[in-house]
């Protein structure tokens, strides 16, 4: 009963909010940056760590510019999410551009029915949600998450990223549901966000990513290889405040022909260069790095 008043209390404050112009939303995201950076000082030392790794030769003062226009996406991105509870599709689509689609497309016509997306935590990923009118209506978007401990906030969140029809998958049930999809025929798009830090049970692969050891999740290519699925990745560009463009990008259409790792790797190359072509985009709160190479290995020894 306490979730289900939270959820109905979190739903109406959300739709409140969402029904604002954008020039609004984006005036309070200006009032949320003063907050979170200036005042409540939210996950500053991680995201200054962050980059002072991430960018050691960097100059303190463009760190600290940096740092800021982080913090002023992240608000923006913040209000963002809140529109999604309210924007319509024809909106959405003109904010959010597929300036390829025909790659899916043809993917398609090539008797593909199933495809992995990859992407990372990169501009606005939670409005890839509405865009499947741009295959022409031809693929259902699925999206793999892990539920949040809160029932309210899991609800509202799953509201919100599947207004427009797109389907979410568990992240521990993701193989089944896509061997599902695979055997059923069931044309579709599932989205991998493959940039997060694995488990310590899964530090599995290592390399070299913005500057640092980091271990990567391997699981899309694994799954890429069992079910034999073409993998793409999602380039996201921010044109200006509020719009998006997406330029895809094929990383193989034959996964069971590729070395190990090489799919992996690949993801990993796009998405830092990526991030290089304008670092404040990423979502530099994420604690990306709290494992070490050296100390998993003793560990393991």
């Amino acid at each position: 009963m306490v979730n289900k008043i939270l959820y109905i209390f979190l739903l109406s404050w959300v739709k409140i909010h969402a029904i604002l112009p954008m020039t609004i939303l984006y005036f309070l995201s200006n009032i949320l940056f003063f907050l979170i950076y200036y005042v409540a000082r939210y996950r500053r030392e991680v995201v200054r760590n962050n980059l002072i790794n991430s960018f050691p030769k960097m100059p303190e003062k463009e760190i600290k510019k940096l740092e800021r226009g982080f913090y002023s996406h992240f608000a923006d991105h913040f209000v963002e999410i809140i529109k999604l509870a309210h924007i319509s599709q024809e909106e959405l689509l003109k904010r959010m551009q597929i300036r390829n689609p025909e790659l899916v497309i043809d993917l398609l016509d090539k008797g593909h029915t199933c495809l992995i997306a990859s992407l990372g935590h990169y501009c606005n990923w939670e409005w890839l949600s509405g865009v499947s009118p741009r295959f022409e209506d031809r693929i259902t978007l699925y999206h793999i998450y892990r539920p949040m401990k809160n029932i309210a906030f899991n609800r509202l969140f799953t509201y919100m990223r599947t207004r427009f029809n797109s389907v979410g998958i568990k992240k521990n049930e993701a193989k089944q549901d896509m061997m599902n999809l695979k055997c059923n025929k069931i044309p579709s798009l599932t989205c991998f966000i493959a940039d997060q830090t694995p488990s310590k049970e899964k530090l599995q692969y290592w390399t070299t990513f913005l500057n640092q050891e980091s271990a990567i999740l391997t699981g899309q290519e694994k799954v890429a290889k069992n079910l034999d699925i073409p993998v793409i990745f999602v380039d996201m560009i921010k044109v200006k405040r509020g719009y998006y463009a997406v330029d895809i990008i094929l990383i193989t259409d034959k996964p069971n022909e590729t070395p190990d790792y090489y799919i992996t790797d690949k993801y990993v190359e796009l998405m830092e260069k990526s991030i290089l072509r304008n670092p404040a985009y990423w979502l530099w709160t994420h604690k990306r790095w709290k494992h070490k190479k050296q100390l998993t290995i003793d560990n393991i020894s």
